[in-house]
């Protein structure tokens, strides 16, 4: 209960704050290509039941045709518009919809399309017990996933069958600890780690949340 009424009324407080961003950033989207404001992804939520995620569109149309599972480093899809939102994960703003309709958390994991769902393991699908969220301590542990994954040869072979279920690991040793205030504490560190502070500002929350143990292979 005590979770939900702070997503609630963090979620409520922020979309007041920023919904005059929505407007200018509609405006540059559609100024830049004249494509879709929105990018609409069926994705897998608690209990395994899809539903419908919603972010600023951040790539180009043609390059959403199907299922886009990935973004790797510069990826040529990505508009110039499209870079800057990610820099500081405005693409992400519209979610605050998702926590109010009650299908997202502000902290829980990341929730990923069917496909990778599908190759979870038995002991990886207990993370589907937990409502997804904005953001997570994976999240955080890999804020620059995206440049990883640009330096494997096979960039989707690497996250399904090493980050991914790194995620999921610390995910789950998180939540079996996590209380509302390490939840306030993440989702403001997040905030920070997105305008920029630098990392090692963050070392004393490091020390609370379950270490990255990725083995470095292509």
């Amino acid at each position: 209960m005590m979770k939900r009424l702070i997503d609630l009324g963090l979620a409520a407080c922020g979309l007041a704050l920023l919904l005059p961003l929505f407007v200018p950033l509609a405006l540059l989207i559609k100024f830049y290509d004249g494509g879709p404001v929105f990018f609409v992804q069926r994705r897998i939520g608690r209990g395994a039941r899809p539903f419908t995620m919603f972010k600023f569109r951040t790539m180009k149309p043609q390059a959403e045709a199907g299922e886009i599972l990935l973004t790797v480093g510069r990826d040529a899809r990505i508009t110039p518009m499209g870079h800057f939102m990610r820099r500081y994960k405005l693409d992400e703003l519209p979610q605050l919809f998702n926590v109010l309709a009650n299908k997202m958390s502000l902290v829980g994991p990341r929730p990923e399309v069917a496909k990778f769902v599908e190759a979870y393991s038995p002991a990886q699908r207990a993370v589907l017990a937990l409502k997804p969220g904005v953001t997570d301590p994976a999240s955080f542990a890999f804020f620059d996933e995206s440049e990883l994954l640009s330096r494997k040869a096979d960039p989707e072979r690497f996250y399904r069958d090493v980050l991914m279920g790194e995620k999921i690991r610390i995910n789950l040793e998180y939540a079996a600890k996590a209380t509302a205030f390490t939840d306030v504490v993440l989702i403001f560190a997040t905030v920070g780690r997105v305008l920029g502070l630098k990392p090692d500002i963050f070392a004393w929350l490091k020390i609370a949340l379950p270490k990255a143990q990725v083995r470095e292979e292509p």
